[in-house]
């Protein structure tokens, strides 16, 4: 078994605030965590991760080249760690041209899958990178929708296979071999200590009630709201107007047209029913 937990999500689907009870966790410090200075390393599609891994440049290698290598970098992330490592990933669970994990399951000690309404996660992705809804409800629907796949560009990380929104959960809760957590982010938000208790059981930490309580208190969403305000935040898209923008359950129904709605239904339906988004006769639970 490997040394890395990964915190797997669908993009805007909870991930960044797992990382900040997960951080506030392991600090058990005086003062909320710094969200610039979140615990776990870098995401898993970092760039800089890559070449200080390889010795190649990732910028001399195409997209196939750069996955046949990326298996091995997270094997030596793991190797060198004296810790679990709680490594954010936005891929999707693929394998590589070339026959691999792209994801190395002998890196992996195991996997929280974040997971939210899909129709959440549309709005709260289009204010994200700054692009209109209807576009995004239809990438979440496209079998090759990947991020960060323009070879024309130089980005700070490398692609990243997202597939249909469905596809995605599929792809790692349904992956044989891998240990998974599925959190769903209106759990976590209708009781977030029993949420991240189970989290915390889970990757086998000091189950520590005053430590996950205070954990818990430190990473209030406003308090992130209130940080990002104050002194930005890195991950924050050029164009975008915040990365902690509401953080609430049900939010599309303010902002998601009826049409929209129904094609995000339609095109997750099995996966939103089997998660509980979607009651036995297809209508919304959130």
């Amino acid at each position: 078994m490997g040394n890395i937990y990964w915190l797997a999500s669908y993009p805007k689907s909870g991930n960044t605030w797992m990382r900040i009870l997960l951080t506030n966790y392991l600090r058990d410090a005086q003062d909320p965590a710094d969200i610039n200075s979140l615990d776990g390393g870098p995401i898993a599609s970092a760039r800089e991760a890559f070449d200080d891994n390889v010795g190649l440049e990732a910028s001399d290698l195409t997209h196939d080249e750069i996955e046949r290598y990326r298996p091995f970098v997270y094997e030596q992330m793991s190797e060198h760690a004296k810790e679990p490592l709680f490594l954010k990933v936005h891929d999707a669970f693929t394998y590589t041209p070339y026959g691999y994990p792209l994801i190395s399951k002998a890196a992996t000690a195991g996997v929280i899958y974040l997971l939210r309404n899909p129709l959440d996660v549309a709005v709260s992705f289009a204010h994200y990178s700054a692009s209109t809804v209807d576009r995004i409800v239809r990438k979440m629907g496209e079998a090759d929708f990947a991020f960060v796949d323009k070879p024309q560009r130089l980005h700070n990380q490398l692609r990243q296979k997202l597939l249909t929104w469905g596809g995605h959960v599929t792809s790692w809760v349904d992956e044989p071999g891998l240990r998974v957590l599925v959190v769903r982010y209106e759990d976590l938000k209708a009781d977030t200590l029993a949420g991240f208790r189970d989290v915390i059981r889970f990757c086998g930490l000091e189950n520590d009630p005053r430590r996950i309580e205070k954990a818990v208190r430190f990473s209030q969403f406003a308090d992130a709201q209130k940080q990002e305000v104050e002194h930005g935040f890195g991950e924050k898209l050029p164009g975008s107007d915040s990365f902690f923008r509401k953080g609430q359950v049900g939010s599309w129904r303010e902002e998601l047209t009826p049409e929209l709605a129904q094609k995000l239904i339609i095109d997750h339906a099995a996966v939103m029913k089997r998660f509980g988004y979607l009651d036995e006769h297809g209508e919304l639970i959130y």
